[in-house]
């Protein structure tokens, strides 16, 4: 499958956002999941096997000390961005795997966040973190089956920018620990409040988004 192909297959299972229009950035990373995907395709590893692969690596963040735990979030990012890419390069993208894919995420984002909680983040914090970037999701997915077209606007609290929010502030916490005990614990305060700031103002983006879409 050449480039072209899969960033118009890959644009039709995210709501029409064309990756070859997206900023440098996120066409690098999403060409890099192209080629990785292809790689693990050719190999015969299929888009389930690389999702429970991710999902395990979430699964252990909160389990190991926070610099472990910031190599495992990123591991699992990568992860989450090659099963898609395999089960398009492989023809093998499915509704089902849509749902699973999800899910997985889901879970995945509850174990960085408990990751937090046990580095000293308050438990109010945390639940209110998860909890907003849950309702982004709930909300975005209702609004399609409503009859919005496509993602309706890609926001500042989007799954990316948890991953990178989840990483940094894992690693971080693990180096103020080292550099002093108990600094951990304002580093992980600090990350899940940062988590939680750009979820309410990508909630907020989304809300407009919605409301221009299905406004009668």
């Amino acid at each position: 499958m050449t480039w072209e192909q899969y960033a118009a297959a890959w644009s039709a299972l995210h709501g029409g956002f064309d990756p070859r229009t997206a900023t440098p950035v996120v066409r690098g990373w999403i060409r890099l999941a192209y080629r990785g995907g292809g790689l693990l395709a050719s190999l015969g590893v299929g888009p389930a096997a690389v999702t429970l692969a991710g999902l395990l690596l979430c699964a252990g963040v909160p389990f190991v000390p926070p610099l472990a735990g910031a190599l495992l979030v990123l591991l699992a990012g990568i992860a989450d961005a090659l099963d898609g890419a395999v089960a398009v390069v492989a023809g093998r993208a499915t509704r089902l795997g849509f749902v699973y894919d999800s899910v997985a995420d889901r879970l995945g984002e509850l174990a960085w966040l408990a990751a937090f909680w046990v580095a000293g983040a308050p438990g109010w914090l945390v639940v209110t973190g998860l909890a907003l970037s849950w309702l982004h999701e709930y909300v975005r997915a209702r609004a399609a089956a409503g009859g919005m077209q496509g993602v309706g606007v890609v926001t500042v609290g989007e799954r990316p920018s948890r991953v990178s929010v989840a990483a940094a502030g894992l690693a971080v916490a693990g180096v103020a620990g080292l550099v002093q005990p108990g600094w951990d614990r304002p580093g992980a305060t600090l990350a899940v409040t940062v988590w939680s700031v750009l979820s309410v103002i990508g909630f907020g983006q989304l809300l407009a988004a919605v409301r221009r879409a299905l406004i009668d």
